[in-house]
Parts: structure tokens; C-alpha cells; sequence
């Protein structure tokens, strides 16, 4: 095996671990692919003989190359995102999936993510979900430990007011699937009694008008009744909706011939459904893969 295989084998062997740097940093599987494979690039172009820690390396590599990303991203206008949902992970709902991903983000979070600045992002991923030092971050943001430490504070506080589910998840799947049958028969009372009073829908479909789409326009939903009224408006694509596990939890997708329609992320804090996270944005659906 000569120098060059030998760097692309460690390289694959962290791959898994900078793909989800990434995806925590950019709420996009595209992106964050592209961020690795930049890692990539930069790393074959480098003498790395020297370096002792080649995971942390590349850690900081692909933390600086999603910050560019995130620095350079075109400003979205306040109300678009309140209705911008992130890219999904989609798993099938079988016990191997759940055990791959135990550890996933949730889509409620990654959405609470988006309204960080690009800096206090990579200071809370890097360190509140990888344990990476406050004094490696600094070198990647450009600013002291201290401000770095201030950085992550400021993104923990806005964190900590994500809905966050019960991590129950055989209790969970119960619930989205009762909550699917409940949408299936049009039955009011039974999808009140899932949710919360003060339950919030969330609906993101890219450009798509009302012409175009019917109901599958992006808006922000709030309140138990409401969101019964757009349970009941999408029930016409329920015979197309089947389980899937969303980010590690259990959720829906709809599916019409092959093609990926919407993914359906649902947030369940005790015992009823607190969140529903729905991406129907077809353009950005197309690149998302589905479960063998």
C-alpha cells in the first residue's frame, strides 16, 4: 500500500465523524457531503507527516470549510425562515436503524440551529456535541478562548428553548402512528387528543405557490385546531405516507411512484406531539436518499 492509499484509508476511517460535523453545522446532506469531500481535497494536497492528530485535523478542516458555507450563504428574509426546515436523515423503522442512529440530531433542533449566527454554530457543535477544546475552536473563529466560550453560551441559551422529544422511542413510534391512522380516517377528535394545546407546524416547500401545490405551500402553523385543519388538508396523500425513522425518531414519509413527495418530523414530549417538522420542497427532496 503506498503513501497515497494509506492516507485515503484514514481518511475513510473519519469519514463518518466529519460527515456528522457537517451535517450538525449545515442542516444540509448536499452540503455536508461536499464539505467532506473538500476535506478531501485539501487533505491530498497537504504534507501531513507531521501531524500527530489527523482526526483533529480534519475536524478543523471541514469546521472551517462550513463556516465558509454558512458565511457565505445568501441572507434569508426572517419569514422564510421561520418555515426554512433543514435536511432530513432518513432511516427505515427497523431495530438495526434505530441502533445506527441512537445518536442522531433531531430535525426541531437543527431548525433552532439555523437561527444561530455562523460562528456561535460551529462553537456549540464543536464543542457541546464533539468536546472540542474552546482553545481549537478560537483558531477556526478567529477569536480569543474566552469570546469563543461566550460564542457557545449565547448558542446553548437559545438551545435550551428547543422542543426536544422524550427519547422514548418505541412510545414515540405508538403515537406517530396512531397520529397517521387518525389522518388517514379524518378522525378530528382523535388528532387533537395526540397534541399538544400549543403544538407548532412547521411547512417548508421550497418556492412552490398554492397554484402549483395545493396545500403543499411553506407556512407556520400554530395552536391544536389549526393543526388538525392541515392534518386532515394533507389527508389526501396518507395512502402514499408510511413509518420511517426521521433523524433517529420515528416519522413519516410520503412516497408516490419512487419519488420522494414529503418527510414528516415529529416532536413528542410527554405523550403528545409538540412539533411537526414537514419538508415538501421537491428540488431539495430529490437529493435526499430513502432507505433500501
Amino acid at each position: 500500500m503506498n503513501e497515497h492509499e494509506q492516507l485515503a484509508r484514514r481518511f475513510e476511517e473519519n469519514r463518518g465523524h466529519l460527515r456528522a460535523v457537517a451535517y450538525r453545522m449545515l442542516g444540509s446532506v448536499a452540503e455536508a457531503e461536499d464539505a467532506v469531500q473538500e476535506a478531501w481535497l485539501r487533505l491530498s494536497r497537504s504534507d501531513v507527516s507531521d501531524v500527530g492528530n489527523l482526526a483533529g485535523w480534519l475536524t478543523t478542516v471541514v469546521s472551517r470549510v462550513c463556516l465558509d458555507l454558512l458565511r457565505s450563504r445568501k441572507s434569508r428574509r426572517e419569514d422564510s425562515l421561520d418555515t426554512y426546515v433543514p435536511d432530513p436523515v432518513i432511516g427505515s423503522p427497523g431495530p438495526e436503524d434505530e441502533a445506527v442512529q441512537a445518536d442522531a440530531i433531531g430535525l426541531a433542533l437543527l431548525v433552532v440551529l439555523e437561527t444561530l449566527s455562523p460562528a456561535e454554530r460551529l462553537a456549540f457543535v464543536l464543542h457541546d456535541m464533539f468536546g472540542v477544546g474552546f482553545d481549537e475552536i478560537a483558531t477556526i473563529v478567529d477569536k480569543s478562548p474566552a469570546a469563543t466560550r461566550q460564542l457557545a453560551s449565547r448558542a446553548r441559551r437559545r438551545v435550551q428553548g428547543a422542543p426536544a422529544s422524550d427519547g422514548d422511542v418505541g412510545r414515540q413510534r405508538v403515537i406517530v402512528e396512531a397520529f397517521l391512522a387518525a389522518s388517514r380516517g379524518g378522525d378530528f377528535e382523535a388528532l387533537l387528543s395526540l397534541l399538544d394545546p400549543d403544538v407548532l407546524l412547521r411547512a417548508d416547500a421550497g418556492t412552490a405557490s398554492a397554484e402549483f401545490a395545493g396545500p403543499a405551500v411553506s407556512k407556520l402553523v400554530r395552536g391544536a385546531k389549526a393543526v388538525v385543519e392541515q392534518a386532515l388538508m394533507f389527508s389526501r396523500m396518507a395512502p402514499y405516507t408510511e413509518p420511517a425513522l426521521i433523524n433517529g425518531l420515528p416519522g413519516a414519509i410520503t412516497v408516490v411512484n419512487g419519488r420522494l413527495m414529503g418527510v414528516m418530523a415529529l416532536t413528542v414530549t410527554d405523550g403528545r406531539i409538540t412539533e411537526i417538522d414537514i419538508l415538501a420542497d421537491l428540488d431539495r427532496l430529490e437529493v435526499i436518499p430513502l432507505p433500501a
